[in-house]
Formats: C-alpha cells, structure tokens, sequence
C-alpha cells in the first residue's frame, strides 16, 4: 500500500476497516511526519527573519534534518505494514501436529522480531527531533510557538504508540531474553523522548499562558 500517494479520506477508511494494515504502526508512524512538518513550518517561518538572524545558521541545519526525518517517518509507515504481513501470515499456518506447531513457532518468532524494527526506529527518530522541535521552541518564530507545541506533542504521541507497538510483539516471544532486551531499549528511548517533549510543551504552555496573564493585567 503505497501511504505516500492516499488522500486522508483513503488512508482513514482503510485504518478504519478490518484490514490487518494499516494499523497502530503506521499511524504511529504518520504521526511522527506530521509532528516533523509542523517543525518544519516554523523552521521556514523563522528562516530569513532579521529578529532571528543569530538563529539564521543553524536553521538552515535543522530544515534538511527535518526534511529527511519526514521521508523517514513515511518509509517507516510502509515498512511497518510489509513487515507485519508475514507475522500476519504466520497467525493462519495450521498447528495441528507437533512438527506444524513447531514450524509455526518459528515462523511466529521470526515474524514478531521483523514486525518490531519499524516501531523501534520511530522511537528513535521521534526521539531525535523531539529535541530539533526543542531548538525551535526557545530560538524560533514566537509566533508559532504554539504550532512547536503541537508539533511535539504528535512527536510524543508517535512515541506512545510505537512503544505499545514494540510491546505488543515481544509480549508473545519465546525468546525472552531477546524480548527483554528489545524492551529495555524501547522502554529507554520512550522515556528520553517523553522528557523531552513535556519538557517543550510545558515550556510553551508557560510562555503563552503567562504571556495571556500579563497582557490582561497591563490593560487593567
């Protein structure tokens, strides 16, 4: 399914079908893009701008970072559903016989550590320009800080649900050694991640709520 080239409305009505793709991941996935093009938007709003020309070199870094972090995010989207069809797949083999619930097992095992790769590297990316949207927040255009914030808080929910995606699969491996490690560093990317988006929200929520608080007290 090529994500890339579907209306909303197509993608939507998909998701929202019995299908077994798309699902979590991709959305996961698609949430990171958005969360990147909303730090992109205040990137090129801030690029150029003589109030922020001190910011002006590193900007034009953080844009092509950006840039490619949503063409990653949407690859990582079609990459989560071509991976999750052989584990798919591997839910019908037949488990009659002990030697087909043997195939099956290792079927099974195979499929699950193939279907936690994407989710794994969405964490790390959203992790990564979590802190890009960190920059934006403190040295790009204060007017629209709040875009920043939304920004980071799909970056988070892109995190949220790649973990759950990751758990999902190593929840039912017979290599639990294997799963164990898989979710430590899940678990640890999630939770530098997380920091650091309620970090930049909390941030911006402070900055325009007391801004709102002062504006009202200098017109009384």
């Amino acid at each position: 399914m090529d994500i890339g080239s579907m209306s909303i409305d197509e993608f939507t009505g998909s998701l929202a079908s019995s299908a077994p793709v798309p699902g979590g991941g991709a959305t996961s996935s698609l949430a990171g893009a958005m969360g990147v093009s909303l730090g992109l938007m205040v990137a090129h709003l801030t690029e150029g701008k003589k109030k922020y020309a001190e910011f002006e070199e590193r900007v034009q870094e953080i844009i092509p970072e950006l840039e490619a972090a949503k063409k990653e995010f949407l690859r990582l989207s079609e990459e989560d559903e071509i991976n999750f069809l052989p584990l798919s797949r591997a839910y019908k083999l037949p488990r009659n016989t002990e030697e087909e619930r043997r195939i099956r097992d290792e079927v099974m095992e195979s499929g699950l550590r193939l279907a936690c790769d994407a989710p794994l590297k969405s964490l790390e990316l959203a992790l990564k320009t979590s802190k890009l949207l960190g920059e934006l927040c403190r040295r790009g255009s204060r007017l629209a800080i709040s875009d920043t914030g939304a920004g980071v808080k799909l970056l988070e929910a892109a995190l949220s649900a790649s973990l759950l995606n990751v758990l999902i699969n190593t929840d039912m491996m017979k290599d639990r050694e294997f799963a164990e490690e898989l979710n430590k560093k899940a678990i640890g990317l999630f939770n530098e991640g997380r920091a650091e988006s309620t970090r930049v929200y909390e941030e911006i929520l402070e900055r325009l709520y007391r801004g709102s608080v002062n504006q009202r007290k200098e017109k009384e």
